[in-house]
């Protein structure tokens, strides 16, 4: 409707990273331009998982970017990182998510495994072609994930787990899943990680849940009937696991506000090309003070949400306590998408209620990253926390 194009965001850094991210933005917008974005629209709808692009993005190295080069990471900062993680949300938040969780899954074994069990899987996990999934809620324990019942028992040299994950991406499609089970006591104390084959027997996944959006991603349960594993693929000491778990979750939502960031700029970007075009009453709509108003209001958002997630990913890189900032950015950025997007329906009228353009998708798929990986209510109860301690009994 208008020969206005959108802008694409400028990616500085202050550093010598800043070339590394100029070329790896200017990689990612090829594979876009090229291989999500054309299919994008037909394929949400249509419930398609696209595989073969998570393929094309480990083969490029986009799999592994924040992890150590010697077991096939990119060796990127998670400065750099998430705004790579942006811009393919930006694409598709099907990719862009699973880039996310899949970073998720590699985060035990990278941080937390010996340099034999690195050596073992890793290279394959971030630069060989798998996929990986998270597995930590289950159908009874969502926010309350210390109180988990999947159990992992000792059977001579191996272990065997039995329970019943939930709401888990890539459930079922996954080559790999990193399984958080109780070994031990009730409580965090009692929780162990275990890195667990796609392929194991006794591992089911059921039908993927229907969902509001993010059609093409897969969420399922997973039914753990005895699954046997080797003793070597437990994952740090036994009873460790629910800080790797909360280790995990901080950098987790750091990717989960850069793809907010991402679907927000998209919506934002589709009203200001309508609102550019459409004229009404003789000139264009994006002439009337409401509207202009409301667009100056989304770019706003926006670039507080994308410097808010840059400065906790600057901590995070400096070895600093991260985990409030974290919360934060999870909580503000996916608050935002939801505002961003809901005002970019608004601003396109009937025509955003419809298919034919994305600003319905992009506000349907926003509302879940208010939910996944920690409701935003979760996000304040930790902010409250850090600012005034744990809640009296």
């Amino acid at each position: 409707m208008s020969d206005r194009a959108p802008q694409p965001v400028e990616r500085r850094l202050p550093t010598e990273e800043s070339r590394q991210l100029v070329e790896l933005v200017e990689l990612v917008r090829d594979i876009v331009s090229k291989e999500i974005a054309p299919r994008a629209a037909e394929e949400e709808e249509a419930g398609v998982f696209p595989r073969a692009v998570f393929t094309l993005l480990s083969e490029a190295g986009l799999l592994g970017l924040p992890y150590d080069s010697a077991h096939g990471g990119g060796d990127q900062p998670y400065e750099v990182y998430l705004q790579v993680l942006e811009e393919l949300a930006a694409a598709r938040l099907t990719v862009g998510l699973g880039v996310s969780v899949h970073s998720l899954a590699c985060h035990a074994l990278a941080g937390y495994g010996t340099e034999e069990q690195r050596a073992a899987h890793l290279p394959a996990m971030l630069s060989g072609g798998l996929l990986g999934a998270y597995c930590l809620s289950e159908p009874a324990s969502g926010s309350d994930a210390a109180s988990l019942r999947t159990k992992a028992v000792r059977d001579g040299e191996d272990w065997v787990l039995t329970g019943t994950k939930a709401w888990i991406t890539h459930g079922g499609v996954a080559d790999f899943y990193t399984v958080l089970a109780r070994t031990g006591e009730e409580g965090p104390r009692g929780i162990t990680a275990f890195l667990v084959p796609g392929g194991a027997d006794g591992l089911n996944a059921a039908a993927p849940e229907k969902k509001m959006g993010m059609k093409g991603s897969p969420t399922a349960q997973l039914h753990f009937d005895g699954v046997r594993i080797p003793g070597d693929r437990r994952i740090g000491e036994e009873g460790q696991g629910f800080a790797i778990a909360l280790s995990a979750l901080d950098s987790g939502r750091l990717g989960i506000a850069a793809c907010a960031v991402g679907v927000a700029q998209a919506a934002l970007d589709e009203a200001v090309g309508y609102a550019t075009g459409r004229r009404q009453f003789g000139r264009p709509v994006a002439d009337f003070q409401g509207l202009r108003f409301m667009l100056a209001d989304m770019a706003t958002r926006i670039e507080a949400g994308r410097a808010l997630y840059l400065e906790a990913a600057r901590l995070r890189d400096a070895g600093l306590p991260f985990s409030r900032q974290a919360a934060m950015a999870k909580l503000f950025c996916t608050d935002a998408a939801m505002r961003v997007t809901t005002d970019a329906v608004q601003v396109l009228g009937g025509y955003g209620y419809t298919l034919d353009f994305p600003v319905e998708r992009l506000m349907r798929e926003a509302k879940v990253l208010q939910i996944v990986e920690g409701t935003n209510q979760i996000q304040r109860m930790v902010i409250a926390r850090h600012l005034a301690g744990p809640e009296t009994r």
